[in-house]
């Protein structure tokens, strides 16, 4: 088996998919309040005051706690169909077919959330997709991530939780972003924002 192993956020896409997935959500006029009263954690996270997961979980929390989780899935299904497929980048989509059409088993590996990124990657033929989900109770959602953010090492523990005694002949990375790291040097080859910075052998 061949391996190829996709992050999607600014890889496969052009830029980040949360912020115009909470916009499609909640509409215009919450998502701006939203932020709006979220400034503060959104500063501290950039000037690396403030960690991912726990940003990620305060903005998660405030769009999404207590939402259905039926009508988060519904809605992740029509953000898939109608909104990314215009997000995406060419070029890596065009290496996706490819890797696909040479048989190569084709996994997504994303800190984005499985409500929208998961019926998208089912149009795409993805064998398999290893991503953030949130927090359920009975049918609605706490606003929490289940388990951890698939960012950084947590990426390369789903990939080997999901190999398990599978031993690939070659594995191939993509990404683009300081959370790819731990996967890109997990590769035998990676590429970094689209070049080739790592060929063994």
């Amino acid at each position: 088996m061949r391996l190829a192993l996709f992050d999607f956020d600014g890889t496969l896409t052009r830029r980040d998919t949360l912020m115009p997935f909470l916009r499609y959500y909640a509409g215009t006029a919450h998502f701006v309040k939203g932020l709006a009263q979220l400034s503060p954690q959104l500063l501290a996270y950039a000037l690396r005051f403030r960690r991912n997961d726990v940003t990620k979980e305060s903005v998660l929390r405030h769009f999404f706690q207590g939402a259905p989780i039926g009508d988060l899935h519904r809605t992740g299904r029509e953000f898939a169909s109608e909104i990314l497929p215009s997000l995406t980048r060419a070029s890596l989509m065009d290496r996706l077919q490819k890797h696909r059409s040479d048989g190569d088993t084709c996994v997504l590996v994303s800190a984005s959330l499985d409500v929208y990124v998961a019926p998208w990657a089912a149009t795409q033929g993805f064998d398999a997709v290893l991503c953030s989900s949130l927090e359920v109770q009975g049918s609605i959602a706490t606003g929490r991530l289940h388990g951890l953010n698939c960012y950084g090492a947590e990426k390369v523990t789903r990939i080997k939780t999901w190999l398990g005694d599978q031993k690939p002949m070659k594995v191939i990375a993509y990404g683009d972003s300081r959370g790819d790291r731990e996967m890109l040097a997990l590769a035998d080859e990676a590429y970094y924002r689209g070049r080739l910075t790592k060929r063994d052998g």
